[in-house]
């Protein structure tokens, strides 16, 4: 597997690129600004984007989406409940400051809902429903890793004093989807580094 880790924008948000090293194929996870770095980044590894997954559609995850699905002619895919992805006029200037662009919204060609699975050539990973910090939060499972958006830090947990958030729901959603894993599952959020699951099990505070 091919694993490439970029922070990008003001926030320093968390963009993986995953790829499956036999077909050449990838996805771009959460491409929140900086769209010619992760553009580079994809053609220096050599993959073909077909799918752009969105964890949730906070600006400084989606800032980069219309350029690399541009770039790329991928797919993009969202949970159901964020379809609409709204952009307000901060995140606009934001995006525009950091590499994206939003004169027109994207429209994600695929609806995500829990338990659907994404395949890229030999690779499947496992859509898991983690609403909290957004409505739509997903996070994405497979091969002894999860790609958990900002669900679930590195000895933290999402935000949730935002519009459309519950701190239930998300301690629910972690508790219920994310540590019942196996506690080597390595976790890569989106924010900080990575961790595992038997490490926040054993000494995230919040949990």
């Amino acid at each position: 597997m091919i694993l490439k880790h970029l922070v990008v924008g003001p926030l320093g948000a968390n963009c993986y690129i995953v790829g499956d090293e036999a077909s050449r194929q990838g996805i771009v996870i959460d491409p929140g600004a900086e769209a010619r770095t992760i553009i580079k980044a994809i053609g220096e590894l050599g993959l073909s984007i077909s799918v752009i997954v969105v964890t949730h559609a906070h600006f400084d995850h989606i800032g980069a989406v219309p350029a690399v699905k541009e770039a790329t002619g991928a797919q993009l895919a969202i949970h159901e409940a964020e379809a609409s992805m709204h952009i307000g006029p901060f995140a606009r200037m934001i995006a525009s400051m950091t590499g994206g662009s939003f004169s027109k919204s994207p429209h994600p060609e695929r609806l995500l809902k829990d338990g659907d699975v994404i395949e890229i050539g030999g690779l499947r990973f496992t859509v898991l429903h983690t609403p909290g910090h957004s409505p739509g939060g997903i996070c994405l499972y497979g091969h002894g890793m999860v790609f958990t958006g900002d669900t679930l830090f590195n000895y933290g947990v999402g935000r949730s004093d935002f519009p459309g958030c519950s701190h239930r729901q998300l301690i629910h959603s972690i508790k219920s989807k994310l540590m019942s894993l196996p506690d080597d599952t390595v976790v890569y959020p989106g924010h900080g580094p990575p961790t595992t699951i038997g490490e926040e099990q054993r000494g995230n505070p919040f949990l």
